[in-house]
């Protein structure tokens, strides 16, 4: 299995990839990462450079065809789904669900309530709503936000929104950390690195759902 780490995971917010890391050597997966691995192409897609794109597509998928690849990205998977051809691709939260229903990692359920945050490119895009659920409902119990799966509010980062308009991107992420801090929760997951990035704030705990799952899994304890 090729873990594509994405441009986010990989340049940004690398402690999503560490972690990420970390629990598919603890369930034993049989996975590589690429020394040079290069953009999906989602951002060039959704800012309308389209030859670019293509020219990026066609070299990736020379390296990917014939392989499964798992994405941390919530973009970089509808990217490889639904703008290549022929790609294999599952999610992390995907193969976390599947390894957990295969007992090959265990996670310790505690008194924690937390709320999760739906990406676009996961959720309404690619209607991955279940997957992040279950995985995270084997460590803590999830108090849903007024606005959940198909109707859950972008967060402001994707389609080039945080670089051409910031401060837009800015009001979004505000209005969705508003909802997250109504469920009372303190902690506020997402499966996207680009909305952990935009989401974060000086108020609430935001986690990629790897980190969430190392930080308060027990994973130490149990394994």
């Amino acid at each position: 299995m090729l873990y594509f780490r994405g441009c986010t995971a990989r340049e940004k917010e690398t402690s999503i990839q560490d972690a990420t890391e970390r629990l598919l050597n603890l369930a034993d997966v049989d996975y590589y990462i690429l020394d040079d691995e290069k953009c999906c192409g989602s951002v060039l897609i959704r800012t309308g450079f389209e030859s670019e794109a293509k020219r990026q597509i066609e070299k990736n998928t020379e390296i990917f065809k014939g392989q499964k690849v798992l994405t941390s990205c919530a973009g970089c998977y509808k990217t490889l789904r639904d703008d290549y051809d022929g790609i294999d691709v599952i999610h992390i939260s995907q193969l976390l669900n599947e390894l957990i229903k295969d007992g090959r990692i265990n996670f310790s359920k505690k008194e924690l309530d937390v709320t999760y945050h739906d990406s676009c490119h996961l959720g309404r895009h690619s209607k991955v709503f279940d997957a992040p659920r279950n995985v995270i409902e084997n460590v803590a119990d999830i108090v849903e936000m007024e606005n959940i799966r198909e109707n859950s509010l972008c967060c402001g980062a994707g389609g080039g929104v945080k670089s051409a308009y910031p401060e837009i991107a800015n009001q979004m992420a505000e209005s969705r950390i508003g909802q997250a801090k109504k469920t009372g929760c303190r902690i506020l997951i997402t499966a996207c690195p680009f909305c952990k990035l935009n989401l974060d704030n000086d108020d609430l705990e935001v986690l990629d759902l790897c980190e969430f799952l190392v930080k308060y899994g027990d994973i130490d304890e149990i394994q």
